[in-house]
Formats: structure tokens, sequence, C-alpha cells
């Protein structure tokens, strides 16, 4: 499994590419930073975040892309464009039929250092052990980008479990027990009422 992690963001959007199955040695492929001028155009600024992770998705033909799921902040300007960076990333993905998955800060942080409430330096030190690395990534968008895909790797067998037994609840819940389909408002068969049984014959005294 090959997958792209993707920490949004409009001054610096973190990408990583991480190869492996769960259970395994996990590989990183290439780590970086895609980065937009602050005083520059919003449009130019998103324009260039596309730009940008279209060029990693040619260069490593991921099979998912992993993206952080955007999450209220106090900050309304920080989370706006946070929020616009994750669109793009998404964008990107389903107009080449590559699936997305989206996690919270904290199921990653949970994935990689065990504990959903970690610091970013705890983070950085696990992706580092984790992937065998020489120093952790830099900038942190760098390292959450491969905390990501390394979080989509680990949970991705599970998911998918739970996703195939949701599917099979809903199939057996539109079939009967024999496994033929249930007809709406369909009934057993109706009684005999008194009224339409035979009558009996009454044999009377002889004398």
């Amino acid at each position: 499994m090959r997958v792209l992690g993707v920490d949004p963001g409009l001054t610096r959007c973190g990408v990583g590419v991480v190869e492996g199955v769960a259970g395994r040695p996990l590989t990183m492929l290439g780590v970086g930073v895609v980065r937009t001028p602050a005083d520059a155009e919003l449009g130019d600024r998103l324009v260039a975040v596309e730009q940008g992770i279209e060029a990693w998705l040619d260069e490593y033909s991921p099979g998912y892309v992993a993206v952080e799921r955007v999450f209220a902040q106090h900050n309304v300007r920080t989370v706006m464009g946070t929020a616009q960076a994750s669109a793009i990333a998404m964008l990107c993905a389903a107009r080449r039929g590559i699936p997305v998955a989206l996690h919270t800060p904290s199921e990653v942080k949970a994935a990689v250092t065990g504990s959903g409430r970690a610091e970013k330096a705890q983070v950085g030190a696990m992706v580092t052990r984790l992937l065998r690395l020489d120093a952790p990534p830099k900038p942190a968008d760098a390292a959450d980008a491969l905390a990501l895909a390394i979080c989509h790797i680990w949970r991705a067998p599970a998911q998918n479990r739970l996703q195939q037994a949701v599917a099979a609840h809903r199939t057996s819940g539109a079939t009967g027990t024999s496994g033929t389909p249930r007809t709406p408002g369909a009934s057993a068969a109706p009684r005999t009422s008194g009224a339409s049984r035979a009558p009996r014959t009454l044999k009377g005294r002889s004398a």
C-alpha cells in the first residue's frame, strides 16, 4: 500500500509518501512541503497548492491519499485556510479516482504514539523511529504528513473489515432468513375464522 499523507495548510502544506502494510516495516518514499507566499492572492495560493500536490501525485502515484480532517479552532482565519487546502487535496485525488481518507489529529497521534494528546515533538520522534530516519523531518508539517500516511496504513485493514461487516449486515437485513427477499406488507396465511369452519352434525337421541 502506498499512501500520500497531506497535512493541509495554505502557507505550508505538508506532504509525505509512505509504502508498506500493517504489521511490517514501513518505508518513506518522499517528504516535503508545498509553500505559498502569505502576501499572495488567495486564488493564486490555492492554485499553487493544487500544482504542488499534483506534482507529488505524478511522481509517486499513490493508491490512497490521507488528509487531516479539519476541526474547529479559535482562529477562524487559520481554520479557513486549512479547510481550503484540504479541499484542494481531496479534489486532486478525486479527479484521478484515488480514494481519500480523513483522519483527525487525535486519531493520528494515537496511532503513531499511543496517545491522542501527544505533542508534535513526540509525533516527529515516533515517525523518525518507525520509518528508520536519521532525523525528524522538518518542518513539523512534513512529519505530520508522514504520520497521516502511517496512520492510514495501520488503520485501513480494520476500516475495511468494518465496512464489509456493515455492508453484509445491510444485505442480510434486506432478505429473509431463507435468503429470499421479503415482500413489504406480506403476512402469513390468514387463519380460518370460526364462521367458515365446516358445521358439526348433531345426532338426535332416539325416543
